[in-house]
């Protein structure tokens, strides 16, 4: 329970004005706790686990598409 109160809390946070060195970090915990949470839905296939998990990639994939930049336009 502890893991998932620790996510949901992740969940909570504002990703607004972070450093890169934040980002990156950011990025970590969500996959960390991304993984964890998949080892405890594989024992129970708790479907509010992989809710969790849902929301937490998202947020994990916005982080990382503001780490990687805006791609250059094609002419």
């Amino acid at each position: 329970m502890d893991l998932i109160n620790e996510s949901l809390e992740f969940e909570k946070v504002k990703m607004n004005h972070m450093s890169t060195s934040d980002r990156v970090a950011a990025s970590r915990e969500a996959k960390r706790l991304i993984l964890a949470l998949n080892e405890m839905y594989k024992k129970s296939k708790d479907t509010s686990l992989m809710d969790i998990m849902k929301r937490l990639t998202v947020k994990k994939k916005r982080i990382e598409i503001r780490l990687k930049g805006m791609p250059d336009p094609a002419f």
